[in-house]
């Protein structure tokens, strides 16, 4: 049975059902709010994360109800570990700054209740319908979320609620979970390509680029050249499972956090519940696999996700490469107006004609002394610099 988490007690107050899965939810309820307007919020995506990661993170979803039992939003919440890989750097970080973050975060990390999804950037915990306003919307969003934290206290302790991430354009509206103590931080850009109408293939968008950058492509392609590229089924998926798994690995080591991961049955389940929605293509040198790469398409976006690559021959095969460009590819066959690469490697993503467009989280700690050090101790997860590169001969902001 469901939960009811808040109880009317103003005008402004939502009735909230917390659901512990996602069986348990109602479909049309929930269906109602998202309207197919977002797939990492659709009940396939979040069917297949919960029955490959339920060992490792606990869910929650909650409804909020108008006084009509309406439903008008939706919340996904993960509980689930936050590690500081660089924890103990402390010669590259001042005393009194380590000092804070360690009362914070210790080398066993801390429990965190994340709204939105640790495995995509984007507004991808919380949507609303036009039935309430943005205040009502983000103020019962916050305070729904700080009841659920007092809720799972003695079971789940997660001292930390951290909302993710949001586009420039709903910082305003975001700005209202500061009213409820939420403090904001900037993070590392995602970095997006507008893809040009005229584009009708990929020898559409190289005569756009400048002959530096066409050369550097063709340079890409002429190295990966003795890499197959194979688009992978759910079958596929299940063949080179292992394969996956540590191309994956390789990959999320080399993060400086480590905040969810995912494994080799997430993307059989993707694969099985979003069918042509998922795409997971496979690159062989030879009989080996090599590199993987992973997308979603949805509302004409191509959502570039997580990748997977065997460093040892990346530089001599172009293997990240040769993922970009062949991102580049899809998001033009499919039509799509939009290619999200996501956060990191920003200076090659731009080479490829990527731009960065900046985002925002809010953290909150339940401890009122804790939470006014969230600023200067989570300062240092600040967008990091890069040199943006303009591959295109007319820049018109694509």
């Amino acid at each position: 049975m469901p939960l009811c988490l808040l109880k009317k007690d103003c005008k402004t107050d939502l009735k909230i059902s917390v659901l512990n899965s996602v069986l348990e939810i109602n479909k049309k309820h929930w269906d109602q709010v998202i309207n197919d307007k977002n797939i990492y919020l659709s009940l396939a995506y979040l069917e297949a994360i919960e029955n490959s990661l339920s060992n490792d993170i606990t869910f929650r979803y909650l409804i909020f109800y108008n006084e009509k039992s309406i439903p008008v939003a939706i919340a996904v919440v993960q509980l689930l570990q936050f590690y500081d890989k660089d924890y103990k750097e402390q010669e590259q970080l001042c005393h009194v700054r380590n000092k804070i973050k360690n009362s914070l975060v210790d080398s066993s990390g801390i429990q965190i209740m994340t709204c939105g999804s640790p495995f995509a950037s984007g507004e991808n915990g919380f949507m609303f319908t036009s039935d309430i306003t943005e205040n009502e919307a983000y103020k019962n969003l916050a305070r729904g979320l700080i009841q659920l934290q007092k809720l799972e206290k003695n079971t789940l302790n997660a001292p930390v609620i951290l909302i993710k991430e949001f586009w420039p354009d709903s910082f305003t509206a975001s700005s209202h979970l500061k009213e409820e103590g939420f403090k904001d931080f900037m993070i590392d850009a995602n970095m997006i390509l507008k893809t040009h109408p005229d584009w009708k293939n990929f020898e559409d968008y190289l005569s756009d680029m400048t002959a530096k950058f066409r050369t550097k492509a063709k340079a890409a392609f002429t190295k990966s050249a003795l890499l197959t590229v194979i688009d992978f089924q759910e079958k596929d998926i299940v063949e080179n499972k292992k394969s996956i798994e540590l191309l994956y690995q390789s990959v999320v080591e080399k993060s400086a956090f480590k905040f969810g991961a995912l494994n080799g049955d997430t993307f059989i389940y993707l694969k099985r519940n979003l069918k042509d929605q998922f795409i997971l293509q496979g690159y062989f040198l030879k009989e080996k696999l090599v590199g993987f790469s992973s997308a979603f398409i949805f509302n004409t976006i191509v959502d570039a996700n997580y990748v997977g690559i065997d460093y040892t021959l990346n530089h001599d095969y172009a293997i990240y490469q040769r993922m970009l460009y062949d991102y580049v590819e899809l998001a033009i066959h499919s039509k799509s107006t939009e290619l999200r690469f996501g956060r990191t490697a920003e200076e090659i993503k731009s080479t490829v004609g990527a731009k960065p467009v900046n985002m925002k989280l809010y953290i909150r700690h339940q401890n009122k002394i804790k939470n006014s050090l969230l600023k200067p101790v989570f300062g240092s997860i600040t967008p990091s610099p890069f040199e943006q590169r303009n591959p295109f001969k007319v820049d018109d902001n694509r």
